[in-house]
């Protein structure tokens, strides 16, 4: 189960995170909108709540092994 998560579930979370954030960059450096910005924003912070949650769960699960 840790294999899962380390192997696949966690990169594909940093994945998004990396996704977002450039989109927020994209927007930012095209002069895109303000709220487009902030809903990029909100987005990648709820994704780095998620994937620093799933690597923990990780942790946890490779150190019962």
């Amino acid at each position: 189960m840790s294999d899962l998560f380390a192997n696949y579930i966690v990169p594909i979370a940093i994945g998004a995170v990396a996704a977002v954030l450039l989109l927020g960059l994209i927007n930012m450096l095209r002069g895109g909108s303000g709220s487009t910005s902030q809903k990029l924003m909100r987005w990648r912070v709820g994704l780095q709540f998620l994937a620093i949650c799933l690597i923990m769960v990780t942790v946890w699960l490779m150190g019962r092994a």
